[in-house]
């Protein structure tokens, strides 16, 4: 169902499709959208605290800046979004899942959080914070990762086949079957200023 605006009495949308809506000015607090789809909706600057997105769809949505305390995100995709300076460490620790696809995340913080498996593919990542963050099986395929911190963060099995502008300290980090292309093996070793051929 097709919805050019929101009812601000109702709280729980099922299978919604909301289209080209400005949400900065409405309070979304503990509401909760299931199976919904959000096509170029603005989000940024709203606090959106409390609410649940469950097997929700976000295209060509801006989160920018928004805050997301206690947020529920399960089974999230978002496509061609906006989620600069995006605070994701105090969000919900038991609904939190998500794939990431030619997204903007610059800045973005990860604090501290499983994002196990996760997908970012042809995303930007400049300047996004992963320390202490759990990346198993993460995948940063054609992702810009230019100034990204990783600090005590657990990297195995992650694949940054094809990542770009990324610097990772080994030592710094668990790496343990991470996959790479051999031609970025300097990205893991630029401070000890090695001649790479």
């Amino acid at each position: 169902m097709k919805n050019t605006w929101v009812d601000k009495e109702e709280k729980f949308y099922e299978r919604e499709v909301f289209t080209s809506i400005d949400f900065t000015e409405t309070s979304l607090r503990n509401w909760e959208f299931y199976k919904c789809k959000f096509e170029k909706c603005i989000f940024s600057n709203n606090d959106l605290s409390n609410i649940t997105f469950e097997d929700c769809t976000f295209d060509g949505c801006d989160f920018s800046m928004a805050s997301v305390k206690n947020t529920g995100f399960r089974n999230a995709v978002f496509t061609e979004c906006k989620l600069l300076g995006l605070n994701f460490s105090p969000c919900s620790k038991l609904m939190f899942s998500f794939k990431f696809e030619k997204c903007n995340l610059n800045y973005a913080i990860f604090l501290g959080r499983n994002l196990k498996k996760t997908p970012f593919i042809d995303c930007t990542l400049k300047e996004a914070d992963f320390s202490d963050a759990d990346l198993t099986e993460c995948k940063f395929t054609q992702s810009d990762l230019t100034l990204t911190r990783f600090s005590n963060t657990n990297l195995e099995k992650a694949d940054f086949r094809g990542a770009l502008n990324f610097s990772i300290e080994p030592e710094y980090n668990k790496m343990k079957k991470a996959k790479f292309n051999l031609y970025q093996l300097e990205a893991l070793l630029y401070k000890y200023q090695l001649d790479v051929e």
